[in-house]
């Protein structure tokens, strides 16, 4: 098993976690900015949350 699958596996063993870990990254992006760029921020959390935390988000397992 590669480093991704374990990556993928792990994403869809724990989308809360995969979550916290986006919305960390996007309040640090928006810290770092001074919130100049929030709203590409927000639309990125969005999707990548969509991806990658799926199941969290809908109460279903994630798009594979």
């Amino acid at each position: 098993m590669g480093i991704f699958d374990k990556a993928k596996q792990f994403a869809d063993d724990n989308p809360d976690k995969v979550s916290q870990g986006i919305d960390k990254a996007g309040d640090t992006v928006d810290e770092r900015t001074g919130g100049k760029h929030a709203e590409h921020v927000d639309k990125a959390q969005d999707a990548a949350r969509k991806r990658f935390a799926a199941g969290e988000a809908e109460g279903e397992q994630p798009q594979q």
